[in-house]
């Protein structure tokens, strides 16, 4: 599908310089002298190199339909982590290379999407939250009741954040899995 160059979006995917490319950062330019253009920062989705491009609005380029289906994760063996096709129960392995900082977040079981273009998977879709123990956090210090005075903590997979005041070691908790943030207590 054609979209004017001016029209991408964050997580775009796009056919261009015969490979596919998300888009990561996107910002509008509108120079003293010329026509605006739009500055757009691309990730290679097969090899993981990035690249700047400007497009005018006058520009059209392809626009990538991926498709989403859902997989549940099953483990992870040396580089390959393996997932399972909810619907055929096909396995797929894809290396931690490809899947990147995302991997620190599945747990065996878990369900998630996996995109792919013409059959060939590409990227894997988290559930935007998750929720986790922390096993390791500083004690609460009375009186500390500053809205901007968070403590670290470290969760049950090794991923260290930044909690409230008020939780404690052996707490469960919810993560945005795009900015890895604390959000809420888990109920």
């Amino acid at each position: 599908m054609k979209i004017n160059g001016n029209a991408i979006r964050p997580g775009n995917v796009i056919e261009h310089k015969n490979g596919l490319w998300v888009a990561v950062k996107i910002q509008h330019t509108q120079p003293g002298k010329g026509g605006a253009y739009l500055q757009v920062e691309l990730k290679n989705l097969r090899d993981g190199t990035k690249l700047n491009e400007r497009f005018r609005s006058s520009e059209t380029v392809e626009r990538a339909r991926l498709e989403q289906k859902p997989y549940q994760f099953l483990f992870e063996d040396d580089d390959l982590l393996t997932f399972m096709d909810t619907e055929s129960y096909e396995q797929v392995s894809l290396s931690k290379e490809m899947v990147g900082d995302k991997a620190i977040y599945l747990k065996d079981g878990m369900e998630l999407k996996i995109e792919s273009y013409e059959d060939e998977p590409l990227n894997i879709l988290l559930p935007e939250h998750l929720t986790f123990e922390i096993t390791e956090t500083e004690p609460t210090v009375k009186g500390q009741t500053a809205a901007s005075s968070y403590k670290p903590a470290i969760l049950e997979n090794g991923v260290r954040i930044m909690v409230p005041p008020f939780c404690s070691t052996g707490e469960k908790v919810v993560v945005n899995t795009e900015t890895s943030e604390y959000t809420k207590r888990a109920d």
